[in-house]
């Protein structure tokens, strides 16, 4: 869905509109903002967010295994419709690719939330420890916390951090604990949608439910 949906067109349209609330006083998922954020640090830094993503995450953490695009289309997991049989083409981020386009391996997923665990032992500690600062409350008792990048909930053990996202043809789920030093990677090259089993699953999985 945005493979027709460039960056000049992505970045033309935030500067043609003004926030309809105030900043900070409403919150929405939005793979929209995270993209315009990619463009303005690519803008701020004079880098190539291919080039940004390289040098401040990817590099740092070791992650030789990841990047935005696949060397050849051999190396993509072929993702499936919600039948499970029927293929669907690679993905393509077009100007969003800020918000999550990027190719992994099982090693490297893993890798990335071992350093979340443990930030002090990662060059990128700062980043790491950033990242779980609770930026928005919102829900029942204000019990569901995000971060910037994190969904945080609440464990008798103390907090979970998890993201879970998909494409046309596959979802990916990633969550560490903290208070257990357990971490989770779940991967499926296959698109569910309402009453989602492998979300919940995973959720369950890492939650100890």
């Amino acid at each position: 869905p945005y493979a027709r949906y460039p960056a000049d067109r992505l970045t033309g349209t935030f500067l043609r509109h003004g926030p309809r609330h105030r900043p900070g006083t409403r919150w929405h998922y939005s793979n929209y903002g995270v993209s315009v954020l990619g463009h303005a640090l690519a803008a701020a830094t004079r880098t190539p967010w291919e080039d940004l993503l390289t040098g401040q995450v990817l590099r740092p953490l070791g992650l030789s295994g990841t990047a935005l695009r696949a060397e050849d289309e051999k190396t993509d997991a072929t993702g499936h419709r919600k039948d499970g049989r029927t293929p669907v083409p690679a993905f393509d981020a077009g100007g969003f690719a800020a918000a999550g386009a990027v190719r992994s391996t099982p090693h490297d997923l893993l890798t990335f939330l071992e350093a979340h665990l443990d930030p002090a032992r990662s060059p990128a500690a700062g980043a790491l420890r950033a990242v779980r600062v609770p930026v928005l409350r919102r829900g029942l008792g204000h019990r569901h916390v995000h971060t910037v990048a994190w969904f945080r909930h609440p464990t008798d053990g103390g907090p979970m951090y998890f993201h879970s996202g998909a494409t046309l043809g596959q979802q990916a789920f990633l969550g560490f604990r903290p208070d257990t030093g357990t971490a989770l990677a779940a991967v499926c090259t296959r698109r569910f949608r309402a009453r989602d089993p492998f979300i919940a699953t995973a959720y369950a999985l890492l939650a100890g439910e």
